[in-house]
């Protein structure tokens, strides 16, 4: 916790124990006349860039949504700064002089973007809190009846295509964001997000700074909430509902929106919580950790309004996504027919999130394209595992579900996101990607960036070829899915996810260790605990970059904590990206978590290379999980390989001799180097005792083999 996130966290202590404080929202019955408002700020608030700003500037669609008995003013000036020593100081316009001449009763304060201008936050952030305050002052000190209430907010975004941002912008944003928290609560003044709600919304800013009239409306809407305590009543997001799985032995939260004091009262299990819903339209209650178990009942009500949902379990909940092999469904997998007929696990539930399009070769239709925006991409729903459900099911979570049921005996959840053709990077969080210093880049000029894979972009620019918005959102974009399908679900306790992706980015192997390994850390930050993460390794396929990539996935879990690799380079096809075995990895993907997750003592993966010593003219290699090695076929072992100090790989003959595996060739006199696997379409065959397949690697990559010294 930082020293500010502190000090925040014991003011507010105080201020909850004091009794003191302005109350929040409006009650209009306090005030005679028309309640006048004044909306302080700078070019967002007086709307640059909207077509006729006077109607459609958020200060004028906040005055729609009150109504007659407010009066709202834009009191906005374009490039106006919060410092006093800033390059145009707020505080030397004419429309400040006119805002406290208005005498308003209600103020809302949004300023500080220009603020990360260079001339400014660099040199005079000293100042800020105080100039800050002194403002807050300045409006507090007006004689309207009753007393003066203020506002301040959290800024709008900056977004990365911003001119100043790779220049100290993005750094000074989120340096003001943290500051101007701390003046709401030294100041003792109201606090509005006006942040987060657009932090997705990149399609709504074609500078990266100002907002069209959506945007504004979304300002409005965001204010008339704080103003009017109205949020559109009792709602909870739509991963509540009948048939759902809750996370066992963990913390079980319920939580949602409703108007500003409701009282809400949730019975779960026979337990019964009572809050009452805060002044920014949220409420929250943790109900203490349970075993597996059920069905039971949830029961949400408000003065007025009541949500029930029926037949709730209480075990293990997975996230399963990537992209079109973990989408992969259970009608298309090898021996469909026969696993669907036992598909009938009632304890099994699957929360499957559908996506409104495809990535297929169509242009996608007006209403796609907004629905994309909005980031309404997913349509979602809990369903009870049966042959009727499991059909258009993943195949992979399926099996990795029914063999965690299977073995623990309790019901299994299992969520469901993956888009076909998504890169890694779409499923990466925006700042995770900002504050990268090479990632970064992806989030720029997506069509034409060099960073994106090719396929991406070009079927991306053809299911975006009615758009009309320079920044229309497409699911490929870098951060879009994170923004869809994993911001939606980071409050709902899971075990872990397990992970099948990598095609799209497989040509990239460098850029790929950088996103992956930003991508988990991503999720970890958004969940707030260091959860299991499984991934499986891509398959056998006749494309020349596979074994580089299926190398580095395996090196990956070196550098990864908590991480583990299903190994499926047995299960490829040569010449269909989409094999159907998917029985098997799924699988695969359940040892890992029975053995890591759940203490199960089995084996969880095939033998993992470990260290490699080179004696005169062969190679010894020791491996991990290597119990019991053979073939798989009773033959002799395949596709081994050495090479010299030229790194000219030959084949090799390799022998198992007790734990070790020992390589040579008559075509290399002193190896230095061993691979295995090592083409794209691999028919290797070493496994272990359990059968487990071992993965492709090579020891020129790894970081032994940077100082090679050869043994004599």
């Amino acid at each position: 916790m930082s020293r500010i996130t502190l000090l925040i966290a014991l003011f507010s202590l105080f201020l909850n124990f004091s009794g003191s404080g302005q109350t929040y929202p409006v009650d209009v019955n306090n005030y005679q006349g028309k309640i006048r408002v004044a909306c302080i700020g700078n070019s967002v608030t007086y709307g640059h860039g909207i077509e006729d700003r006077e109607a459609k500037s958020y200060p004028a669609q906040l005055q729609q949504m009150l109504g007659d008995r407010f009066e709202v003013k834009n009191f906005g000036h374009s490039g106006a700064t919060l410092l006093k020593k800033g390059h145009r100081p707020y505080w030397e316009q004419e429309v400040f002089l006119q805002a406290q001449e208005y005498n308003p009763h209600l103020i809302v304060i949004h300023l500080g973007l220009n603020d990360t201008d260079p001339r400014n936050w660099a040199l005079y952030r000293d100042d800020f809190i105080a100039d800050y305050s002194e403002m807050i002052d300045v409006f507090r000190k007006g004689t309207a009846n009753p007393s003066p209430k203020v506002w301040i907010c959290k800024m709008t975004p900056i977004f990365s295509g911003h001119h100043r941002f790779k220049a100290g912008t993005r750094d000074w944003f989120w340096q003001i964001q943290e500051t101007i928290e701390h003046v709401a609560v030294v100041n003792n003044t109201g606090f509005i997000d006006l942040h987060t709600p657009l932090y997705g919304r990149i399609d709504l800013f074609p500078d990266n700074l100002h907002p069209v009239e959506d945007g504004a409306g979304i300002i409005a809407s965001i204010v008339y909430g704080e103003l009017s305590g109205q949020y559109g009543g009792l709602e909870l997001p739509e991963i509540f509902a009948d048939h759902m799985v809750l996370q066992r032995e963990m913390v079980i939260p319920v939580w949602g929106t409703a108007n500003y004091q409701d009282e809400i009262t949730v019975t779960f299990a026979d337990k019964t919580l009572k809050t009452t819903c805060d002044e920014h339209g949220n409420w929250k209650v943790s109900f203490p950790p349970m075993a597996a178990g059920g069905p039971h009942t949830l029961q949400v009500t408000t003065k007025g309004n009541r949500k029930a949902f029926v037949d709730i379990l209480v075990g293990e909940v997975w996230l399963c996504s990537g992209q079109s092999n973990m989408a992969f469904e259970m009608n298309r997998s090898e021996r469909a027919d026969e696993e669907i007929k036992k598909a009938d696990y009632p304890e099994i539930r699957f929360y499957k999130m559908e996506a409104v399009a495809w990535a297929k070769k169509v242009k996608f239709s007006e209403e796609i394209l907004d629905k994309v925006n909005r980031l309404k991409f997913y349509n979602s729903s809990w369903l009870v595992c049966s042959p009727e459900t499991v059909s258009d099911f993943s195949a992979i979570a399926y099996h990795f579900g029914r063999s965690l049921h299977d073995n623990l005996g309790v019901p299994i959840g299992l969520i469901e996101n993956s888009k076909g053709g998504s890169p890694a990077e779409a499923w990466v969080g925006r700042k995770a990607l900002e504050f990268h210093p090479q990632l970064l880049d992806l989030l720029e000029k997506w069509e034409s960036n060099e960073m994106i894979p090719e396929w991406c972009k070009e079927r991306g620019s053809y299911n975006l070829s009615l758009s009309k918005n320079p920044n229309q959102r497409h699911p490929f974009q870098a951060a879009y899915l994170y923004e869809a399908g994993i911001n939606p679900l980071k409050k709902f306790p899971i075990k872990g996810p397990v992970w099948y992706q990598g095609e799209s980015n497989a040509e990239k192997v460098e850029l790929h260790e950088e996103i992956f390994t930003t991508l988990i850390k991503s999720w970890r930050e958004a969940w707030g605990y260091d959860f299991s993460f499984y991934y499986v390794q891509l398959s056998s396929l006749n494309r020349p970059s596979w074994p580089m990539f299926r190398d580095s996935q395996r090196r990956l879990l070196n550098k990864l904590d908590n991480t583990g690799m299903a190994v499926c380079s047995d299960l490829g096809n040569a010449n269909d990206v989409h094999p159907k075995k998917k029985k098997e990895v799924g699988e695969r993907l359940s040892l890992l978590a029975l053995a890591n997750d759940y203490h199960l003592n089995l084996e969880s993966s095939g033998p993992l290379f470990k260290n490699a010593s080179f004696v005169k003219n062969q190679a010894i290699l020791q491996f991990k999980h290597a119990e019991g090695m053979k073939s798989s076929d009773g033959k002799a072992l395949k596709e081994f390989e050495v090479a010299g100090f030229d790194r000219i790989f030959k084949p090799a003959v390799a022998v198992i001799e007790g734990a070790f595996i020992v390589v040579r060739s008559s075509d290399v006199a002193e190896p230095q180097y061993v691979r295995y696997g090592w083409k794209p379409f691999s028919e290797g065959n070493l496994v272990n005792r359990d059968d487990l397949p071992a993965s492709t690697f090579s020891t020129e990559f790894e970081e032994s083999n940077k100082y090679l010294e050869k043994n004599d």
